[in-house]
């Protein structure tokens, strides 16, 4: 584990992707409807408060684990919001 710091910086990062993406689909694809890409968004920010707050928890008692936890939740919601992407 490299640092808090640089877990933080990767979920703003990964998701901020993930949101942005969101944006250029909405840009680029006026006259479709945006009800799903807007439910990806709001599902993006959700998650980026949750693992958020799993990072800032001062109650763990394995760091390392609970660290690598964090990540592994970070990768499992990116890869869904990705998909869900690809099929708007």
């Amino acid at each position: 584990m490299a640092s808090i710091k640089n877990l933080k910086k990767d979920i703003n990062y990964i998701l901020g992707d993930v949101i942005e993406e969101c944006y250029t689909w909405e840009m680029f694809n006026p006259k479709a409807d945006k009800k799903e890409s807007e439910a990806i968004i709001n599902d993006a920010i959700d998650a980026f408060d949750s693992l958020i707050e799993m990072v800032n928890s001062k109650k763990v008692e394995n760091k390392k684990e609970h660290f690598k936890n964090v990540q592994n939740s970070l990768l499992v919601a990116a890869s869904g919001l990705v998909e869900r992407i690809n099929k708007l």
